[in-house]
């Protein structure tokens, strides 16, 4: 499954690399039209996780995943046949859709696969991803260099074979689960197994959780155009924001995983998430009032912090999602906690463009306190969720 997922995110930095100029020199589409496309697919792709996660708790994970791979082939090679923007928007929403449910339907076979250990296996797979993505970003350098329609469209091949490979090795993939928990019965104050959307504390876990992934958004949109826009530092200092993220994946999201297992320990990451981005936040404010190279280091700084930021939000964030859900109903769930990162990534870069970057540093520093306070609110939730599900249940007849 970890090669699975290393081949899958291969081909999406193939497609990070190139779609953007692939729609513009082989289709011919002006920014307009693909700023709707892709801003359409995001919001498509929020649907992906709830489908996802409903679909699993009635048949099994494994030829779901497989079908998400298959379908995202079949789309992407359908955006090599399609010229006309209607067509593009519809495919490019359905393979967004299925990336989305993939991620899920990943997430719950490494919840019922790795047990008690799922937060050591998702360490892994936050690794085996980087690594892929790293990959496929450095392969697609090599077609862009060319900068034909024919190396664009090799690009977009490639990551359409991406999932027909990535399926292939989910198919050897035995599923069996481990670490399985006994449903416990509900009782006062503890979350009843059922509809997750009728369930007001996940629900609030989940809201939550959507600034709790505003790291994302930082790294890929907020670093760069505050550098390039407010500060005087080089611009080629962009690249290596990517490249410190990757690097420190790769190396250390295992050792954090191992500091974040547990319920206590992942409750307590998440206000250790708040501090570090409140942090990074204060470095870009700070960034504008420095010369060249002051300003290029305390943004290289920022890009350590808010990789850190990520490393604890990518493992507690999951394992709260997993140990807040009734034990019986986890599938639907997660698909529900799943969608955080999809809204994120459509409402975060419009958020920072259009709120925070206005703003000047002060933006910054809003939103570094917002995140901060978000922490501790979620915490609490946390704890008192928690406390609720290990409470004993009353014994009848009892004085």
């Amino acid at each position: 499954m970890l090669r699975a997922l290393a081949v899958d995110r291969t081909g999406t930095g193939l497609w990070a690399a190139s779609s953007v100029l692939y729609l513009t020199f082989v289709t011919h589409l002006s920014a307009q039209q693909i700023g709707a496309l892709l801003g359409t697919a995001g919001v498509a792709g929020i649907a992906g996780s709830p489908l996802a996660g409903r679909l699993a708790t009635r048949f099994p994970v494994r030829p779901l995943l497989i079908g998400c791979h298959l379908l995202r082939l079949v789309t992407l090679t359908l955006v090599l046949l399609c010229t006309r923007f209607e067509a593009l928007l519809v495919v490019v929403a359905v393979t967004y859709l299925g990336d989305r449910a993939a991620k899920t339907l990943e997430m719950l076979f490494a919840t019922r696969a790795a047990g008690e250990r799922r937060a050591a296996y998702q360490a892994l797979s936050r690794s085996a991803a980087n690594a892929g993505y790293g990959l496929g970003a450095g392969l697609a350098a090599i077609g862009l260099a060319a900068g034909t329609a024919d190396a664009y469209r090799a690009l977009i091949l490639g990551n359409a074979l991406s999932f027909l490979v990535a399926a292939a090795l989910v198919w050897r993939t035995g599923e069996q689960p481990g670490g399985t928990v006994s449903a416990a019965r509900s009782g006062p104050g503890r979350p009843r197994a059922g509809n997750p959307w009728r369930d007001r504390g996940y629900l609030r876990f989940v809201l939550l959780d959507i600034p709790m992934n505003l790291d994302d958004s930082v790294l890929a949109v907020g670093l760069p155009l505050w550098l390039v826009n407010r500060t005087s530092a080089p611009h080629a200092l962009v690249p290596a924001f990517l490249v410190i993220n990757t690097v420190l994946v790769v190396l250390l999201q295992l050792a954090v995983s191992r500091r974040t297992e547990g319920p206590r320990r992942a409750v307590r990451a998440v206000v250790l998430y708040g501090v570090l981005l409140f942090a990074t936040c204060a470095l870009l404010a700070a960034s504008t009032g420095c010369g060249t190279w002051t300003a290029a280091g305390v943004l290289l700084a920022a890009a350590v912090l808010v990789t850190m930021a990520e490393l604890m939000r990518s493992v507690s964030s999951w394992e709260l999602a997993v140990l807040l859900a009734p034990p019986d109903e986890r599938a639907a769930y997660l698909g529900v906690a799943g969608m955080s990162q999809s809204i994120q990534k459509s409402a975060g870069p419009p958020l920072l463009t259009g709120l925070v970057m206005a703003a000047g540093p002060a933006g910054w520093l809003a939103l570094g306190v917002a995140v901060a306070g978000v922490a501790v609110w979620q915490r609490r939730g946390c704890e008192r969720r928690l406390g609720a599900m290990r409470a004993p249940e009353p014994v009848a007849g009892a004085a």
